[in-house]
């Protein structure tokens, strides 16, 4: 059991060493993964100290599965499957460090079934917690063109999604929008190829329907507030984002916590601001070539780090 465990559990957790470092488990103390995915963060958190207990929470059901898993080696260790902006609803000490992981998960990439990658002839699901809300097909049936233009071209920042919304709304009846695979060849039969180009023509437009059809912009607008409550002073909140929506929530709640102008059009007097915390990252961590070349998918990836340094009910 143990063994299949580790096994579940090797996959390249993005920027984990530089979250071990930030969040500094080693020291001792609880903590918090809310995203806990293949649980390789919160095995790390587990590890750097055998008095360290973790908390984890995860909306889909398959990692509830790995987390049960890892729960054989760990006394220390408790898994929650709810969404990350309902953890105001558990019941936890302060905790000294919590790490969010956005975005969808390589296990959820890689199985065929989930309809998160177009590599797959699967039904197009997209579903975070796929025994709850509307499918990415549906979704595409029955969206109206603001909903589409909002995650296409909003979300999925696609140069080109008036040409896409317009092929949806045309093939929306049409049995090849109901899986990954053939719904990626739809849209980029209408994309304009690009001499060079690295990324998949589909890419964007499946990033906005699955950002939409979770919420995972509102979810994580709504979560920051209420992780920063649950942080003992002197507590870390690391956040990986790969996506410039996400960072961008990311930087202005980190601003406003440290007392800082959210963005450039706030022009409230800094006599009037009050600080929460230390900004500890100046500009995002990124990964490195060496990280890159084990997980292609840390590309993408910032890290931003908050340290908590009163309670705002003071």
């Amino acid at each position: 059991m143990i063994e299949e465990a580790q096994l579940l559990l090797s996959h390249c957790s993005v920027l984990l060493n530089d979250v071990v470092k930030w969040l500094n488990p080693s020291r001792g103390g609880q903590f918090l993964d809310c995203t806990f995915g293949g649980g390789g963060h919160s095995e790390a958190l587990l590890q750097a100290n055998e008095k360290n207990f973790v908390y984890a929470i995860d909306c889909d059901p398959s990692a509830k599965q790995r987390a049960q898993k890892l729960s054989l080696t760990y006394s220390n260790f408790r898994f929650y499957q709810v969404n990350f902006s309902e953890v105001g609803c558990l019941r936890m000490p302060p905790l000294d460090g919590i790490v969010m992981d956005l975005g969808v998960s390589s296990f959820q990439l890689d199985d065929e079934s989930r309809g998160f990658s177009f590599k797959y002839h699967s039904p197009l699901d997209m579903r975070m917690d796929n025994g709850h809300g509307i499918t990415a097909a549906d979704f595409l049936y029955k969206a109206s063109e603001r909903e589409l233009i909002t995650a296409v071209r909003d979300y999925g920042e696609e140069e080109h999604w008036k040409k896409i919304i317009s092929v949806i709304l045309d093939n929306r009846k049409s049995p090849d929008m109901k899986y990954a695979d053939s719904f990626a060849k739809i849209i980029s039969g209408c994309i304009p190829k690009k001499k060079g180009q690295k990324i998949h023509p589909a890419t964007k437009t499946f990033q906005g329907i699955r950002i939409f059809i979770n919420d995972e912009l509102g979810s994580l607008e709504t979560a920051l507030p209420i992780l920063f409550d649950k942080l003992a002073v002197g507590g870390r909140l690391a956040v990986i984002s790969f996506h410039s929506l996400e960072d961008k929530i990311v930087k202005k709640f980190f601003n406003q916590m440290a007392g800082k102008a959210i963005d450039k059009f706030d022009s409230q007097p800094q006599q009037n601001r009050v600080s929460y915390a230390n900004i500890l990252t100046k500009k995002p961590i990124t990964s490195d070539e060496t990280e890159v070349g084990c997980n292609p998918r840390s590309r993408s990836a910032k890290l931003r780090i908050l340290e908590k340094t009163r309670s705002i009910l003071d």
